[in-house]
């Protein structure tokens, strides 16, 4: 997360100031700088976060969105550290998914302008669509100060939201205003009706429009893309703008002619269970969501007899993370809450992860069967054919019991640990999902186990009938059934390594070494 650009009140529309990690803001190179500088401290002020050492990522702690203002702020000479200490918390509004904002009550500081004396200043910050229906004011052509507003432009920054949205961009609003010290006592625990229902009215004065870019990682776009060749569908539940959403979701890859639209929390909460199940079969885009339309998309999904995975990093979103049927944390990132939620926890936090997961578990399915697809037949023809070499007039066993001893505790066991080893097919995350309730033997499998037993049963009972044509002794006899059985065996490994298609390839040399050795 880094901020692109700061969007501030200017006659007849807005100056955007670009603020990065890589571009600071400079010493007084505009007449915006000071400006700036004291939209970002009114964002550092309303924040919880711990930026990193030095303005690095290492030890930071908190939401990205909001440490990537603590960055900025950094990286334009603030100092954090002496901000929070000159003006602590007086009171507070704690953020919320519900309202989506956040406020902070302090003693008025430098960074806060003129006018300010004897007053407490707030500072909020949240969803803009939703901040500036709270704001009575702009900042007047971006100065600073009580005496420096004007009234607000509604459209216009509704406007600006919905463009910087369009591109892709998460946007935040950061307002402030004066408040008498004899309104409220210090230590109070605000609730939102203290910014969204103040009984005058619109009340704040918005500063600016920060505007924070969250690019997709390359190699997301790369695992959704063979995610939805393996037949998973990828949908995203964001807080976010919708067209911030839409945006990022073309990005993705997951929005496109067939689900080409998103549905917001209030679209959702309107709908019935029975219109909900029809609408997440064709939206892949759920913007504004709260946690109760995540738990009725998961199971929504559910009762179309879908498998619903669910991420997720936040306490608010613990009750879907429990209610899907993988619910998958963030380790990094995700709270204590939500790992606790959870059914797995993701390390790295990157969702490439998951579908190399999917690939690997596939990977396991696959093994699995082959190992019985080897096994199985080795181990029945141990004893059918010392059954059928007895029943066709053989005065002996086929084999002695220590040759089916051998065969089993390292013929089997050897060849079971190559197919368990044997690396992904090609192909194998072009095929679809298992369907639910698959048998691991099927009928498919239990075809080709009863061909492999049928073969090597005929095979070792022959061979002892023509080494007994041949004049061979009971030790020769059963030395040959015992070679012809483990030469078969090897014979059905090497013919299980491909599901699907013929051993008969160049392949057959390829991919595993440990057929060789």
């Amino acid at each position: 997360f880094a901020i692109q650009s700061l969007h501030t009140p200017a006659d007849g529309g807005a100056i955007a100031e670009r603020v990065s990690d890589s571009l600071p803001v400079g010493e007084g190179e505009s007449p915006s700088t000071d400006y700036i500088r004291s939209a970002l401290a009114g964002g550092v002020l309303c924040s919880k976060c711990v930026l990193g050492a030095g303005g690095t990522r290492e030890g930071e702690i908190g939401n990205p969105t909001e440490l990537s203002i603590l960055r900025a702020s950094y990286f334009a000479g603030i100092d954090i550290d002496k901000l929070k200490k000159d003006a602590p918390v007086v009171a507070e509004v704690p953020f919320s998914s519900e309202y989506k904002f956040m406020a902070t009550v302090h003693n008025p500081t430098e960074v806060d302008g003129p006018g300010m004396e004897g007053n407490y200043v707030v500072h909020a910050k949240g969803a803009p669509d939703r901040m500036v229906n709270y704001c009575a004011y702009q900042a007047k052509a971006g100065l600073l100060g009580e005496e420096y507003k004007e009234p607000i432009d509604r459209n216009y920054w509704i406007e600006q939201i919905a463009v910087l949205s369009s591109h892709g961009l998460r946007v935040l609003a950061l307002c402030r205003a004066s408040l008498p010290k004899d309104k409220i006592t210090p230590g109070d625990q605000l609730g939102p009706e203290f910014v969204n229902e103040n009984p005058e009215g619109p009340w704040l004065t918005l500063v600016g429009l920060c505007a924070i870019m969250d690019p997709p990682r390359a190699e997301c776009v790369q695992a959704i893309r063979e995610a939805h060749g393996a037949g998973v569908r990828v949908a995203m539940i964001t807080g976010d703008h919708k067209d911030t959403a839409v945006a990022i979701g073309h990005m993705l890859g997951i929005v496109d002619e067939t689900y080409n639209d998103a549905l917001t929390g209030p679209q959702l909460d309107e709908m019935s269970d029975d219109d909900l199940r029809q609408a997440v079969l064709v939206n892949n885009v759920f913007a504004r969501a709260s946690p109760q339309n995540k738990i009725r998309i998961v199971k929504a999904l559910q009762a179309e007899g879908q498998i619903a995975g669910m991420t997720g990093d936040g306490v608010n979103d613990a009750p879907a993370l429990r209610a899907a049927d993988m619910g998958v944390a963030m380790g990094k990132e995700g709270t204590d809450v939500a790992r606790e939620a959870a059914e797995m926890i993701l390390a790295d936090d990157n969702f490439a992860t998951i579908v190399t997961a999917v690939r690997e578990g596939r990977v396991v399915w696959d093994n699995l069967r082959k190992i019985l697809l080897v096994n199985t037949p080795i181990n029945n023809a141990q004893g059918l054919g010392v059954l059928f070499g007895l029943i066709c007039g053989l005065a002996e066993a086929p084999l002695s019991p220590i040759q089916v001893l051998y065969s089993n505790l390292i013929c089997a066991i050897t060849l079971g640990f190559v197919c368990a080893i044997e690396p992904a097919e090609e192909g194998i995350m072009t095929m679809p999902p298992r369907r639910i309730g698959k048998r691991l033997i099927g009928r498919y499998l239990f075809l080709r186990i009863a061909i492999g037993t049928l073969a090597l049963v005929g095979c070792v009972v022959g061979s002892v009938f023509w080494a007994q044509a041949l004049g061979y002794t009971q030790k020769q006899m059963r030395a040959q059934a015992f070679n012809t059985l483990d030469f078969g065996a090897i014979a059905v490994t090497l013919s299980a390594r491909f599901a699907y298609n013929s051993s008969f390839d160049s392949r057959i040399f390829r991919g595993n070494p440990y057929c060789w050795y």
